[in-house]
């Protein structure tokens, strides 16, 4: 930090005078903090809601699968996975990881988030600004689209597809046409809650997987206001044998039965989980 100072020289007769007058001490430009995902901490005072989990079931999965979208419909897992020349589509068995059926996509595309939507898989790339949309029965690619952002996470809310970009925006898209037709800024308080990826809408809330941290943010999908944290610090604990796994990414909800689903790039094991409030230091 530097400071800047006035130094005036004050002469009347006979005597001299030096006057020393602090105007300012400002920081310098290189000071500033650097813009960044937000993740409040739970005992601000003023901070949202924020929740642990207890772990109700634990099922296999794929630890070679990296993982970029994750939906739960009809009693199986449909997920979606990424990397150049290993992306697909596939429909798992919940309670023993196999894989069903899958669809491969060609090489040059990097698969990422998927959804359901009037019996058809839509499913994102990264980089390649298209989108695939797949018979939900026979996974045969039915249609494909374009999109001028980068393709994260994907969910609907019933009527508009809700799509992320790794930016702070969340980007509401025609589920006809697939052009974007709105967009909210997420924000935590006045802070830009950035880096959102895989995306589940639960019960009129968007939860967003913030890329490269445990958290999960709740969004409000009318202003882009986060009501409440996630915290899934822990979850994940590798045991011997383990491979190595990538981070947090993937949201799975059985609205029949009232069940959320957890996991990540490359994790062994995927989690059943309930929401426990945490209590905040009086």
């Amino acid at each position: 930090m530097e400071s800047d100072y006035n130094v005036i020289m004050v002469t009347r007769t006979g005597w001299a005078v030096l006057v020393l007058l602090l105007l300012a001490v400002m920081p310098a430009a290189g000071c500033l903090p650097a813009a960044g995902p937000v993740t409040p901490s739970p005992d601000e005072p003023e901070s949202v809601p924020v929740y642990g989990y207890r772990v109700v079931n634990t099922y296999p999965h794929d630890p070679g699968a990296f993982t970029q979208g994750l939906v739960f419909e009809d009693g199986v897992l449909y997920e979606g996975i990424g990397r150049e020349a290993f992306s697909s589509l596939r429909k798992v068995e919940l309670e023993t990881g196999k894989v069903l059926q899958v669809h491969e996509l060609p090489d040059r595309y990097f698969g990422e988030g998927i959804t359901i939507f009037g019996g058809r898989v839509i499913q994102l790339t990264w980089r390649s600004n298209k989108g695939f949309v797949y018979d939900k029965e026979s996974f045969e690619l039915i249609d494909e689209f374009a999109y001028p952002i980068e393709g994260w996470g994907l969910t609907h809310d019933g009527d508009m597809l809700i799509m992320s970009d790794g930016s702070d925006t969340l980007h509401f898209l025609d589920p006809t046409h697939f052009e974007i037709t709105g967009e909210i800024r997420v924000t935590d308080g006045d802070l830009s809650v950035r880096r959102l990826n895989e995306l589940e809408y639960i019960d009129g809330v968007i939860y967003a997987n913030i890329w490269q941290t445990d958290r999960i943010a709740m969004i409000s999908p009318e202003n882009g206001r986060v009501t409440g944290w996630i915290d899934l610090e822990g979850i994940l604990q590798l045991q011997a044998g383990d491979g190595p796994a990538d981070v947090l990414n993937g949201i799975a909800y059985d609205a029949e039965n009232d069940r959320l689903f957890v996991t990540g790039k490359l994790w062994p094991r995927l989690f059943e989980i309930q929401l426990v409030p945490q209590e905040r230091p009086s």
